[in-house]
């Protein structure tokens, strides 16, 4: 990667994202599905057995796991970037502080899971983190399409 500041103009407000693009979109699909499915619990739930439950322990598990593959990410991408660097570094403390918010959120939430107000509070927490990955991906997305349009400017004519 060149370390020369694109010179394409954007006109692109980084404190104003939304998605508008069906890539974005279809990539937070399965989040999107997780997390409604976990407002989808009966307002009055079975009387049998409560306990913890092992599905919601590991699927914040991997939650979390791909939350830090995508920090991982996300830093290297900031490291290498001339643009927008501040605006990612601040989308990266964003996607840590929304993680470890689901994440205390969640824990609360998976030893009693049929407890309503512990379920609405973690689907609050994932769809704030759903949100700052959002913002996290178009971001990177807007650093990639500055270099592309500096390299097709800087391009021979065919």
């Amino acid at each position: 990667m060149s370390t020369k500041v694109p010179s394409v103009k954007l006109k692109i407000d980084p404190q104003d994202l939304h998605i508008q693009t069906f890539t974005v979109e279809k990539l937070l699909e399965p989040l999107i599905i997780q997390v409604t499915t976990l407002v989808n619990c009966p307002q009055n739930p079975s009387s049998k057995k409560k306990g913890r439950s092992k599905r919601a322990r590991v699927l914040l598990a991997s939650v979390e796991e791909a939350t830090w593959n995508l920090l991982d990410k996300g830093e290297k991408i900031a490291k290498e970037a001339i643009v927008f660097k501040e605006e990612l570094h601040v989308a990266l403390a964003d996607v840590r502080k929304e993680s470890k918010s689901l994440k205390v959120s969640a824990e609360a939430f998976t030893s009693d899971p049929c407890y309503l107000p512990k379920r609405q509070a973690v689907v609050q927490a994932a769809r704030c983190l759903l949100t700052a990955v959002t913002r996290l991906l178009i971001l990177a997305d807007m650093v990639d399409v500055a270099y592309l349009l500096e390299h097709l400017a800087s391009a021979p004519p065919l």
